[in-house]
């Protein structure tokens, strides 16, 4: 008499256990965490860091935009090394340049070696931006990962909050360099744990061959795009020759990139083919106008609540709360729902709903709003953003082959940060131009001269007679309130997108049907 063998173990079968995924998802969020809070942490310490430096204003700006620039353009590299290299050693690589940006920022003895270390830093947290979302998807099947969604969503919270927190405390007791210090006892957390924890599935051995000129011009054309959208208004006049130039450029090199991609790319960086999948190419074009949407209208909330409601830079951080709790109540929630069910599509669709009502009902507020209220209306915004951020990502991996993983899951990141670089220096050019009108226009009512020149710059505002102070309070916070308004429409058409997603129920093993052999389906089912 034969017997039929049992299925083998998870173990055997090279999946990883419920408790395997928890611990490996513990160094994944450690490294998620130690990203997001290299930029939040030093938004209160910029002022001081720019004055012991001596810098000037361009050098405030471009400490930012380093590591903008380094961060965004490499995302959809570091997405499609993931397709090629084991994401392991990957995510620890990462680690590594992060912390040694870290360790450069934090020692710089000038504006110009602290902008660099900044754009190490960006490079670092590029590949950590794109490659935990890879990893987690090779971890576990897109019907399983909505029950990790709430640890990522927590994650983003307590980043967001506590950020600005440790930064002003930082500043205040042991100095401005241990904003950049601080995060490294963090990577190296993440790095050793990862190292113990983290087993993923051996993938089939393939010939690899890198796309060293795709990548090269796809940086360089992003990169002139995003210094056109990050300076301009700025730097330089948005019609000026200096913006003709960086967008002309700009766009030949992006339209070299697509022919490159297309018909020159052995294992092209940005696969075009991805975007015949109609799932993703919404997704993406979702992307895009959530980042202008959400990132380019909620970067000015701390501006409103300092300037128009006279907060310190502390105070202006806890009233984040209210909309990372949003975000952080409706990730959970969401999430478990959708690894019960397998249906994501209504989440997307209520999710941007609730954007557009956060969007508009922000748009009413002014320097006299009860904070009750702009609490309230914060937290309709988070809750939408906490069912759509994560959701157009899994909706994108539910579609995607594995081989094309790390690439196309890196496309939702790389067009949201394209979104919301935009988003945040063309809505900021329209808070300006609105602030200076506003000023300049009551500075003539009380009879002060030189009100166009000051309205165009922010001054103490402690420092400000009660009439003019008023003034200034009054243009941040009806300016502020423009902002949302101007954002409401980019959300809608990322509404049409996500309702014109066809919705495909999320599978419940990691690799695609397609992709599975009779034996790969059998370690499939033992794995879960």
């Amino acid at each position: 008499m034969t017997t039929t063998p049992a299925p083998p173990t998870a173990e055997q079968a090279g999946q990883m256990t419920h408790r395997q995924v928890l611990e490996a998802l513990t160094g994944l969020l450690l490294a998620m965490f130690v990203a997001m809070l290299s930029s939040t942490v030093v938004s209160n310490a910029l002022p001081v860091i720019v004055a012991d430096l001596e810098g000037s204003q361009t050098g405030y700006t471009w400490v930012v935009v380093a590591t903008l620039l380094t961060m965004t353009a490499t995302t959809p590299i570091w997405g499609k090394f993931a397709d090629l290299f084991d994401q392991k050693t990957l995510v620890q690589v990462a680690l590594v340049i992060f912390s040694v940006g870290s360790l450069l920022a934090g020692l710089a003895p000038s504006m110009e070696v602290l902008i660099g270390a900044r754009a190490v830093q960006g490079l670092g947290v590029g590949g950590l931006t794109a490659l935990v979302q890879v990893v987690i998807a090779g971890m576990v099947s897109p019907r399983e990962r909505g029950r990790y969604a709430g640890y990522i969503g927590s994650v983003f919270a307590l980043s967001t909050v506590s950020g600005p927190l440790i930064g002003g405390v930082l500043v205040d007791t042991l100095g401005w360099r241990w904003c950049f210090f601080v995060g490294l006892p963090v990577a190296l957390a993440a790095f050793v744990v990862l190292q113990k924890t983290l087993k993923l599935p051996r993938q089939p051995r393939r010939e690899v061959h890198v796309d060293y000129l795709g990548a090269t011009v796809i940086m360089a054309g992003v990169s002139l795009l995003l210094i056109w959208v990050s300076l301009a208004g700025s730097q330089f006049a948005w019609t000026s020759e200096t913006s003709a130039a960086l967008v002309v450029a700009g766009l030949v090199l992006v339209a070299a990139a697509v022919f490159i991609e297309i018909r020159v790319a052995r294992e092209p960086i940005i696969p075009m083919r991805l975007f015949r999948d109609r799932t993703t190419a919404l997704a993406t074009a979702a992307s895009v106008m959530v980042g202008v949407a959400m990132f380019g209208s909620t970067v000015y909330l701390s501006q409103y609540f300092q300037l128009a409601r006279g907060m310190s830079p502390t105070r202006a951080g806890l009233m984040s709360i209210a909309m990372v709790g949003g975000l952080l109540v409706s990730s959970i929630i969401s999430g478990r729902i959708i690894s019960e069910t397998g249906r994501w599509k209504r989440f997307l669709v209520a999710g941007m709903v609730s954007v557009i009502a956060g969007l508009a009902l922000l748009s009413t507020i002014d320097e006299t709003t009860s904070l009750v209220w702009v609490g309230l209306f914060m937290a309709v915004l988070g809750v939408g953003i906490g069912a759509t951020m994560q959701n157009l990502v899994l909706a994108v991996q539910n579609n995607t082959a594995m081989a094309d993983m790390g690439a196309a899951s890196s496309l939702v990141a790389f067009f949201r940060s394209i979104g919301g670089s935009a988003g945040v220096s063309a809505l900021g050019a329209i808070l300006a131009h609105q602030v200076a009108d506003r000023v300049s226009s009551g500075l003539d009512k009380l009879g002060i001269s030189g009100g166009e020149s000051t309205g165009s710059s922010v001054p103490d505002m402690d420092s400000l007679p009660a009439p003019v102070r008023q003034i200034f309070e009054s243009a941040f916070g009806e300016a502020s309130a423009h902002l949302f308004l101007v954002a409401v429409p980019f959300a809608v058409v990322a509404l049409v997108c996500v309702v014109l997603i066809k919705e495909v129920p999320l599978r419940e093993t990691v690799l695609r049907a397609d992709e599975m052999t009779p034996e790969l389906e059998v370690e499939e089912e033992s794995g879960r």
